[in-house]
Parts: structure tokens; sequence; C-alpha cells
């Protein structure tokens, strides 16, 4: 049975992010950025809920791309962030060094999500699979292009390559996979609260006027209906 048949669990996976950085934001055309940046938060989010193991890895941060996403590395205080000069993360040893480690404990699915997708993640995928047994799991919805067809066709070169394509929520809820699992249920609905949109303002309603729960924030009194004469 193909590996890839195997859904992401908490034990089967690590993440990395790259280049989530202002300059390289600044170029992408193919997402909303902050939607972008919505997404991104939230699969580091989930990674922590789920302690699915991290690698940062920036490119030219002082020189170009800037520092890494103020929210992103809230979410990671403690990560180390690798730095390097390639485009290909693939080609800097440390961050092969990081994801070896995982591996190691059985970490061989690398979720990816990172800017952009026509250069720096797809040459990542592409050298990565070729020289190791890992898989890629590339997060279309937070990673970004320089225009619409710069991600399309980078996402289909990927998948014709093998690389599996998802979008940050889906990754959610694979880890999560049942909502008997009441060790991450909270946390997990929290996440979706705040960063899922639609899906979130529905929890909201369903707690309050289908299962009779309270707000989940304080406010000031509700005053009227006063028709006025």
């Amino acid at each position: 049975m193909s590996s890839k048949l195997q859904v992401l669990t908490p034990d089967n996976s690590q993440l990395i992010f790259i280049d989530q950085q202002p300059q390289m934001a600044f170029g992408v055309q193919s997402i909303d950025r902050q939607t972008l940046k919505n997404n991104v938060v939230g699969l580091a989010k989930a990674a922590r809920i789920f302690n699915v193991p991290t690698t940062l890895t920036t490119v030219e941060t002082d020189s170009f791309s800037g520092n890494t996403f103020p929210e992103l590395l809230a979410v990671f205080p403690e990560n180390d962030i690798l730095e390097r000069t390639s485009m290909n993360s693939w080609d800097d040893q440390n961050v092969r060094d990081a994801l070896a480690k995982n591996a190691a404990n059985g970490r061989k699915k690398v979720v990816v999500a990172g800017l952009w997708t026509e250069v720096c993640n797809t040459t990542f995928a592409l050298s990565c699979m070729q020289d190791t047994d890992y898989e890629i799991y590339m997060v279309a919805d937070a990673s970004g292009g320089t225009s619409l067809d710069a991600h399309k066709f980078a996402m289909d070169r990927m998948v014709q390559a093998g690389v599996v394509p998802v979008t940050w929520q889906q990754v959610l809820l694979e880890w999560q996979r049942d909502w008997a699992r009441k060790g991450t249920y909270d946390a997990v609905t929290s996440l979706v609260k705040e960063h899922s949109g639609a899906y979130g303002m529905g929890i909201d309603y369903a707690v309050t006027h289908v299962h009779g729960g309270a707000e989940r924030v304080g406010h000031g009194k509700r005053i009227g209906p006063n028709p006025a004469n």
C-alpha cells in the first residue's frame, strides 16, 4: 500500500515554513496577502497544538527579505531560524539536518508552506524527494506565487512529480481526525474560530443559538429595539 494513502497524523508529520518574510510576500499575487498570513499562522498554531516539529527557514533576511512574520515567530518563540543564501532550501545543510532529525523518528511526511510557490517551494520539493524517501505535502493556501499562473503551474508541476497538494485547514482536521479526542478538541475549535472564517463563525453560532451556550466574549448590555417616532 502506498504510504500516501496514510493520512497525516501528529506522529508521522513534520512542518517547514520557507521564507515567510515581507519582501517575499510583497511579490505574491496568487492569494490575498492578509489571507495568506492568516492561513500561515493558523497552520503554525495547528502544529503547536499537536506538537508537530516545525522548521523555520529564511533567505537573505538582512539584505533583501526582511524578518519572518512576527505572528508566525510568536507561535514558536524558542525555534531557531535557519538562514540561507540559496533559493532552494534543500541546498542548505542545516535544513537537511533538521528534517532528517525528525524523519529519523518516523516523521517522513513533510508539510510545506512557503514563498514563492514557483521557486522556493518547487525546487525544495523536487530536490528533497529526489534525494530521500520523504513525502511532500504542499499547503497551497499557505503558500503564494508571483501570479495566479505561477502558483497554479508550479503546483501542477509538483503534483505531477508526486507532491500531495493540501490546504491548511485540511492538515489541521487530519491531525485532529476524531472529535472524540478531547485532549485537543478545545484548542482546535478555538483555532477554527480565530482563523477559519465562516467555519469559525458557524461554530460560534451553533454554541449560542443551537446548544444554548454562552458567548465567548463579554460585552455591554443589548439595548432596544426602540423605534423612532
